[in-house]
């Protein structure tokens, strides 16, 4: 009788690894989008500057899987609005907000919620596929 690798497990084991990094990028998304309005506490300060995740490969059973491996600011310039009055308006009179596009980061959580329910599909699957193969041997 020929050998079964025990392929699902390692499907299992990859799709997990992207889980885990699609919920850290999600966690990142949301902290974004619940900067996106705030300004400076100093006249002329710098605001929430948008945070992007970096991920790479990593070792799982054997195969590659993903991770979060850290998190950098996105150096993108920060918005700007005249507004004389606010406490954070510079000499000149401008207020620098966050360089967050609340659209961008809405395109992006749902981005990562897909990905994260394709991976459960994948983990179900294979744990459909692995209870058919059992029920197949026992026959």
């Amino acid at each position: 009788m020929p050998e079964i690798k025990p392929t699902a497990g390692v499907a299992q084991a990859i799709a997990a690894s992207a889980l885990r990094a699609q919920q850290a990028r999600m966690r990142i998304i949301a902290e974004n989008l619940a900067n996106a309005d705030s300004t400076s506490k100093t006249a002329g300060g710098d605001p929430y500057r948008r945070q992007e995740p970096i991920f790479e490969p990593v070792k799982v059973a054997g195969a590659k899987g993903v991770r979060m491996s850290k998190v950098e600011p996105d150096q993108s310039d920060f918005r700007q609005e005249y507004d004389p009055g606010h406490p954070s308006a510079d000499a000149k009179g401008y207020v620098k907000l966050p360089n967050v596009n609340s659209m961008v980061e809405a395109l992006d959580m749902r981005a990562a919620q897909r990905a994260y329910e394709a991976n459960l599909n994948v983990i179900e699957t294979s744990r459909q596929m692995d209870l058919r193969t059992l029920d197949l041997l026992k026959k």
